[in-house]
């Protein structure tokens, strides 16, 4: 029997309390799969910082790189001041385990509302590959008279052949195995953004005509992206961009498929380990009041099992989980008719 050493970083706020259900959800599908988990908490958040004023311990990366995936829950809380947990601890670990692929799907489960109006499951099914260590995001530039009139601060959007080229050939080979319409759009400003996006469309077009012939290549500005996602979204496969327009796009898809309670996706490492989460933030405010919605937990438990070859156990939590949303009111992702609890022991006796 396979055995997958998981880590698993409940984090802040509900955090912990919907990561819980994630992991009872995965302790019932081990029970009729060939596979087992063997689980290491790590006790990683705002709560450890200001106790001990560390953010993560020395060398946390390189002992997360000894585990096959990591489980999130969230990380935020409202006595640290911003930037500091989500650098410190997400970005850090992005980078330093070189998670270089964010995968968001988008997918609208039944009776699961959508601000869309005539929009049902069939329109709203499509994935984001995000680059995720490289661009905006890589913290190149600084100030110049900081605090003074004069004062000019400049941050720059860093993108190497490497790291563009590997993101796009993933963004090809995952459109290869979805298998529905084969049609990857790079999502740019090629109109204005004149270097970076020259060399993303160069590499797009250079990589999808050697290596992907079978799939079709489609390009849109980050603003055109932003306008079809909400008019025609059926129109999108899987989109590939870069870290600052993914990070908008993805929040964007989490919105027309119910919200941020049913969205999750993963920090993707292709070579080495990677971490998945709910794409909601910690919601300090309801914390231990059993009403967040857990099913983006839930989800991301299943994508972490399908990134590690489970495709059977993924395939059956996705299930569980559009049979327990029917049950659900329909009018509002925020209104779930359960407890947090309550819907995890609905999906854990479905899987």
């Amino acid at each position: 029997m396979r055995t997958y050493k998981i880590g698993v970083i409940g984090g802040d706020g509900t955090g912990p309390e919907v990561t819980l259900e994630a992991l009872k959800v995965l302790n019932a599908v081990e029970r009729n799969s060939d596979f087992k988990t063997e689980l290491v908490h790590y006790d990683i958040g705002g709560e450890r910082y200001l106790k001990t004023g560390e953010v993560l311990p020395e060398n946390f990366a390189g002992e997360l790189r000894k585990l096959d995936a990591v489980l999130l829950g969230a990380i935020g809380h409202p006595d640290v001041k911003p930037g500091i947990l989500e650098k410190g601890i997400l970005l850090k670990l992005r980078f330093e385990l070189d998670q270089y692929i964010n995968l968001r799907p988008v997918k609208l489960f039944p009776n699961v509302w959508t601000p869309l109006k005539d929009k049902m499951p069939e329109h709203i099914d499509f994935t984001v590959v995000r680059e995720n260590t490289e661009g905006l995001y890589a913290g190149t530039g600084g100030f110049l008279k900081k605090g003074t009139i004069d004062e000019v601060a400049v941050q720059e959007s860093v993108n190497t052949r490497k790291g563009v080229e590997r993101c796009l050939r993933y963004a090809f080979e995952y459109t290869r195995k979805r298998n529905k319409n084969k049609t990857l759009t790079l999502c740019g400003k090629t109109n204005v953004l004149t270097y970076a996006f020259d060399l993303w469309e160069r590499v797009f077009n250079e990589v999808g005509a050697k290596d992907f012939k079978d799939i079709k290549r489609d390009y849109a500005h980050i603003d055109a992206i932003c306008m079809w996602m909400v008019k025609n979204p059926e129109w999108f496969d899987v989109i590939v961009t870069d870290n600052m327009f993914g990070d908008i796009i993805t929040d964007l898809g989490a919105m027309i498929q119910g919200g941020m309670g049913i969205a999750a996706g993963g920090n993707i490492n292709p070579e080495g380990v990677s971490m998945f989460e709910p794409i909601g933030g910690s919601a300090p405010k309801y914390t231990g009041q059993n009403v967040i919605n857990p099913m983006a937990a839930i989800s991301a438990a299943g994508m972490m099992l399908e990134h590690l070859g489970e495709d059977k156990a993924a395939d059956r939590i996705e299930k569980a989980v559009m049979a327990t949303v029917t049950e659900m009111p329909s009018q509002s992702a925020g209104k779930m008719g359960f407890g947090t609890t309550e819907l995890g022991d609905k999906v854990a006796k479905l899987v």
